[in-house]
């Protein structure tokens, strides 16, 4: 038993010090040299932080384009999905809530152009994003509300459209709709 009791206690002790002060300290430092120290992208408007890039935010308000349903209420402590699949009556209802909802909101859209994003939480519940589609989709509602041109707010999608070398197109609903509130 000592044989193996000591080999086993030194591992444990050294797995601590690599894993619960070296490692740490190691991000800590590297991230001292990103930008905002590793906290996050934050978003700014007239000097103030209102968001962060990467965690979704809710926007309900028919003058906003709505951003994609949380899981998690937003709450970036507790990133989860709802681990319910697609045969779980509460979820279908729960979904079928957020379709009704929707068609509300914006009656000149059918029900089978709904983009799934506008109407399921992701993965990690705090997607910030919407594919362009996801955003074009909720262009007649804004305009009628915001008295504009569907023209100005298509193009305020396409400018605010992220094209990655790879991956789908995005678009940032935080930051679309600061930009928004800046259209006259």
């Amino acid at each position: 038993m000592k044989t193996n009791l000591l080999p086993a206690v030194k591992l444990t002790v050294l797995a601590l010090i690599i894993l619960c002060v070296i490692y740490p300290a190691t991000i800590w430092g590297i991230a001292q040299f990103v930008p905002n120290k590793g906290k996050g992208e934050t978003v700014l408007k007239n000097g103030k932080v209102v968001g962060y890039k990467l965690i979704g935010q809710s926007f309900t308000q028919d003058k906003y384009f709505n951003s994609r349903p949380s899981a998690v209420a937003y709450n970036a402590a507790g990133s989860a999905g709802s681990n319910k699949g697609p045969s779980n009556p509460d979820y279908l209802a729960e979904v079928q809530a957020r379709i009704d909802t929707f068609l509300v909101h914006n009656p000149t859209v059918n029900k089978a152009d709904i983009p799934a994003e506008l109407v399921t939480a992701s993965g990690s519940g705090l997607d910030p994003h919407l594919s362009p589609e996801g955003a074009k989709i909720q262009i007649a509602r804004i305009a009628k509300i915001r008295n504009l041109s569907a023209d100005a707010l298509n193009k305020l999608v396409d400018e605010h459209t992220e094209k990655p070398f790879l991956g789908p197109q995005v678009v940032n609903v935080l930051e679309i709709n600061l930009a928004l509130d800046g259209v006259k």
